[in-house]
């Protein structure tokens, strides 16, 4: 019974009707609050962006600037309550996975999308031997032997390169260091060969070479794949080594995007110009850096007009009153400033 209830929401997915024509991802209008004791918190507050295929792209932000939960409302796994989708669309190839039953989202995790998520230890059972949790996506959503399972998980777990597979495939989570747990999450995010990838903060907490064995590995397993990744981080260096585009997050709204090289060489939006001015280069030897001035805004008390203006140095009277859309500057570049032009120039 189990075998056919898999094999008939297998079978319900592929009668969806795709649209190869269509973005592969295309999120449109994104709201989810958290209604809470304290109030109702705006996590997503019209969140708009699209990823191509084999394209790499990074949404970029502080930390409560709500981009793991624009993904966790793609991927479907949001805590209901306190998070609610209010509003909005997640398109797979022009099919809206908000709209689609709970089984059938289900299916689709794994199948055609997947995550990486920030704690690999937490995010492994430690119960569980790492090859056993990796082989149950094989028998849960394929229906397949736990012999032949166990010899995809060995498989999988060389092909991220952890040493010694046949050894480690019965190891437990704690037995590995941070920089195998991790290659083990992408393993398993990896084993159905999914067409979307969602990488949560993929190097938090390992040291610097580990971080770049890690971004390597990703980049040759997409280039393998062709899939469609975005990656979540606040680390702009890493965004600038892999990245094609990235779409710029604060106080639940994205509010730049454009290509990395765009974005990279003019900022179009003070906050986004305020990250450039806090990285760290040779240059910059024996000077200070320039911190973006106050803290991030309380999602639960933002300030009128724009959340960005009472930190921003480019602030005049509209900016608390009026809060800016994501206009388009042409060029493939947007921005939610009304001053846009003149933070690109660098005019103050």
């Amino acid at each position: 019974m189990a075998t056919e209830a898999k094999e008939s929401t297998k079978s319900s997915i592929e009668e969806l009707e795709f649209n190869p024509h269509a973005p592969l991802l295309e999120v449109d209008d994104l709201h989810v609050e958290f209604r809470t004791r304290a109030g109702v918190v705006k996590a997503n507050d019209g969140v708009t962006y699209s990823l191509g295929e084999g394209e790499t792209m990074a949404i970029v932000g502080e930390s409560g600037s709500g981009k793991t939960v624009s993904a966790q409302a793609v991927m479907g796994i949001i805590d209901s309550p306190p998070g609610y989708i209010t509003k909005g669309a997640a398109r797979f190839r022009g099919v809206d996975l908000l709209a689609l039953p709970e089984d059938e989202r289900r299916a689709f995790r794994g199948e055609k999308m997947a995550m990486i998520f920030q704690d690999a230890l937490s995010a492994l059972n430690p119960l569980f031997r790492v090859g056993w949790q990796i082989a149950e996506m094989y028998r849960q959503h394929r229906g397949t032997s736990k012999t032949e399972a166990r010899k995809k998980a060995i498989e999988l777990l060389d092909r991220v390169r952890i040493p010694a597979a046949k050894e480690r495939v019965d190891s437990y989570p704690h037995e590995f260091s941070g920089g195998m747990r991790q290659r083990a999450m992408i393993a398993m995010a990896l084993a159905l060969d999914p067409e979307v990838l969602i990488a949560d903060e993929p190097t938090t907490a390992l040291d610097v070479t580990v971080q770049a064995q890690i971004m390597k590995l990703l980049a040759d397993l997409q280039a393998e794949t062709g899939m469609g990744m975005i990656l979540i981080t606040h680390d702009l260096a890493v965004v600038a080594e892999v990245t094609d585009r990235a779409a710029v997050m604060y106080a639940g709204r994205i509010v730049e995007q454009g290509t990395t090289k765009q974005i990279f060489r003019a900022s179009y939006h003070p906050y986004t110009l305020g990250l450039m001015n806090s990285i760290a280069s040779p240059e910059q030897k024996g000077t200070k850096l320039i911190p973006i001035p106050g803290s991030p805004p309380d999602l639960l008390h933002l300030p009128s007009g724009c959340p960005f203006h009472p930190r921003c140095v480019y602030a005049q009277d509209i900016c608390s009153v009026d809060r800016p859309p994501l206009r388009d500057l042409g060029d493939n570049r947007k921005s939610a400033c009304h001053f846009a032009e003149e933070v690109g120039t660098g005019a103050k």
